[in-house]
């Protein structure tokens, strides 16, 4: 069933994002809240991350500051139930097709004061595929205004080149916009009310600053991708054989044939020696264009 306009689809295609607000419902966001609860009690008394939940660097067990939970959908039924709901998938399906295979979901937790920043990276830097019929689903928990750190974007990126994400030969997952010749004056807060949903290309160029507000700024993403968009080897992309991609597909029918698409890539090669985590990866960098906040002594 077709939910975004005609309108909303043409900005899509020329900017390579869209807000639409007020797409989740309040009940919705009432269970995605309780479940945020949840884990942020099992992060009480965590001293460092694990394969479910990514700490903040000023995390400590006393004071427990949580920053991702990974892979939401395979620890959450609330989580799992929503990303094949039509409120996330009806958008997609306008946007890339019916036939739509996940790539990854992740729930970005930016926290009052000291939520941590993400620095400016094209997705497609992570996981080039051979097509980008590629794009990432934002579902705003809270409001979400300039102040408390809200996902930017620099409007028709995704019509240009990959850029180089890598420092001293190593991928470090960011770029500087200036570096590259785009104006900082040109990037999009994309703000809007709880319950309200981003959608950004992964080839858009996008990142967020540190949260100093006295409000939190949470986002669960939904990445997905068009199931003829098959990964390029020495991509990010978890790849178990054909059987495991195929129980991905979240809505209408797999391929064995891949769309190829005449388009920049760049192999997300040699990775650091760190967690993998764009937290952690993006601590390859020698400039940054955010704020940090230090990792607390223990």
């Amino acid at each position: 069933m077709e939910c975004l306009t005609a309108e909303q689809k043409a900005h899509y295609e020329e900017h390579g994002y869209l807000l639409v607000e007020k797409r989740i419902p309040d009940a919705w966001l009432t269970k995605i809240r309780d479940e945020i609860a949840r884990f942020e009690d099992e992060a009480a008394g965590m001293t460092e991350s694990n394969d479910r939940l990514d700490l903040e660097d000023s995390h400590t067990p006393e004071e427990p500051r949580l920053r991702r939970i990974k892979l939401p959908h395979t620890i959450s039924d609330v989580f799992r139930e929503l990303m094949y709901s039509d409120h996330v998938l009806a958008p997609a399906r306008d946007l890339v097709g019916p036939n739509l295979r996940l790539h990854t979901t992740k729930l970005n937790m930016k926290s009052a004061g000291y939520g941590a920043a993400v620095e400016w990276h094209q997705d497609y830097a992570f996981y080039p595929h051979t097509n980008d019929d590629i794009l990432a689903i934002g579902i705003c928990i809270d409001d979400m205004a300039e102040e408390n750190g809200p996902l930017k974007v620099f409007p028709g990126s995704h019509k240009g080149p990959v850029y180089d994400h890598h420092v001293d030969g190593v991928f470090a997952g960011a770029m500087l916009p200036e570096a590259n010749g785009l104006d900082m004056a040109d990037a999009v807060p994309l703000t809007g009310p709880a319950g309200s949903i981003s959608i950004h290309h992964g080839r858009i160029v996008h990142g967020s600053a540190l949260n100093t507000s006295d409000r939190a700024r949470r986002i669960l993403f939904y990445e997905m991708m068009a199931a003829d968009a098959f990964p390029i080897m020495g991509s990010m992309t978890k790849w178990g054989g054909i059987e495991d991609y195929d129980t991905r597909m979240l809505c209408g029918e797999p391929t064995l044939t891949p769309r190829l698409k005449d388009i920049p890539i760049r192999i997300p090669q040699p990775q650091p020696d760190v967690p993998i985590s764009i937290y952690e990866i993006q601590k390859g960098l020698k400039t940054r264009a955010f704020q940090t906040i230090p990792a607390k002594e223990t």
